[in-house]
């Protein structure tokens, strides 16, 4: 395999995560177009703030990640708002792997063997970080794997789903819900914090990171459309937030556990990445030592799933509305400073601070969304 399919897995595997099956209870509660019209609009919007982190990644020659990148170019003050912005996000995705991941695991295995879900989520948890701690050589192969898997399965559920699909099940629409889509989506299809990642899997064929990122979150959107369209034509307003439990009542036969296997792949494939990613935020940026880098970005997500966050809709979609918000906000005057140092002749568009009063914004409707209830 070529170092450009190795980066676009990794991409693509890591993106494609846990928010995919909040997506459909989503598209039931605000409506299916309405959905497709945040798609499009979010789509595009993750493909130019993508683009110019990976400029940034590519121009930088210092071992950076995202926290790294802001301290170099916009000092220590911006380096620690973004430290916590994106550790707040991933730690937030973390734990969102653990609750979703370590519970579709107790479905698949509970049946069988017993225990408790808690049992099933250290399982999850340990596995998990034994590979984040042996680092990006062990994941790749494991990512390719389980992408292949994953879209064996997904073909799968869109064929049993065809008889069963429901054309008027797209029609409803409730404004009640109509920023509900928008933290979730974000927290679907941002993969930011991968790109140092996919840069150094590229090697010397760091011009090819632009098409992996556009190719890459274009065909995670598309992926995320199919699978919505599938568990919503079939499910409609009794869409569960998992998206396998009310789609297995409906269709039967040995579905919902093939979706579960279906969900644990996704889930388990996004934490190693993004477990990883962590990991190198404190050992690159904050000059920990490996061991201790890797402490903290196993344990903390799994010291908050212990002390009781487990509410999967609204750990995703603030994750995705108020870190996402941060990172691409600062992402915008962190271009601009990157353009005045290094790009000599070079202005930035002005349009892109367009991008950072969207970002306000974005926050703003998904915090306002989450006190109205």
């Amino acid at each position: 395999m070529t170092a450009f399919w190795k980066a676009l897995t990794v991409f693509v595997s890591t993106i494609i995560g846990v928010g995919i099956f909040g997506l459909p209870w989503v598209a039931a509660k605000s409506g299916f177009f309405v959905l497709l019209g945040y798609f499009l609009i979010l789509g595009t919007v993750a493909i130019l703030v993508h683009l110019i982190l990976g400029e940034i990644v590519v121009g930088t020659k210092e071992e950076r990640r995202f926290p790294g990148y802001v301290k170099q170019y916009l000092g220590k003050r911006w380096g620690t708002v973004s430290f916590i912005a994106m550790c707040a996000g991933l730690f937030g995705a973390q734990l969102a792997y653990l609750v979703v991941g370590g519970g579709f695991l107790a479905n698949i295995l509970s049946p069988y063997l017993g225990g408790s879900v808690l049992i099933y989520v250290l399982f999850f948890f340990a596995i998990g970080s034994l590979l984040i701690y042996r680092g990006i050589k062990s994941i790749c192969l494991t990512e390719f794997l389980i992408l292949i898997l994953f879209l064996g399965i997904l073909v799968f559920f869109v064929v049993r789903a065809l008889p069963y699909i429901n054309p008027v099940n797209f029609l409803q629409v409730d404004l009640k819900y109509i920023f509900l889509p928008y933290g979730v989506i974000v927290f679907s299809l941002w993969g930011s914090a991968i790109l140092p990642e996919v840069k150094e899997i590229l090697g010397k064929r760091k011009k090819d990171l632009r098409k992996v990122i556009i190719s890459g979150i274009i065909i995670s959107a598309i992926v995320y459309l199919i699978f919505i369209i599938a568990i919503m034509g079939v499910s409609g307003q009794g869409t569960s937030e998992d998206a396998i439990s009310g789609f297995g009542s409906i269709v039967g036969g040995n579905v919902s556990r093939i979706g579960f296997i279906f969900g644990l792949l996704t889930c388990f494939s996004s934490y190693l990445m993004l477990g990883l990613t962590l990991k190198k935020i404190f050992w690159y940026d904050m000059k920990m030592s490996e061991k201790t880098s890797w402490t903290v970005a196993s344990f903390v997500p799994m010291a908050m799933f212990l002390f009781g966050a487990r509410e999967f809709i609204n750990i995703i979609g603030f994750t995705g509305a108020l870190a996402g918000g941060v990172e691409g906000f600062t992402l915008i005057f962190l271009y601009r400073s990157f353009v005045k140092k290094k790009k000599v002749g070079k202005k930035m568009n002005p349009l892109y601070f367009l991008l950072a009063i969207f970002f306000v914004l974005g926050m703003v409707a998904e915090i306002s969304h989450f006190f109205r209830g």
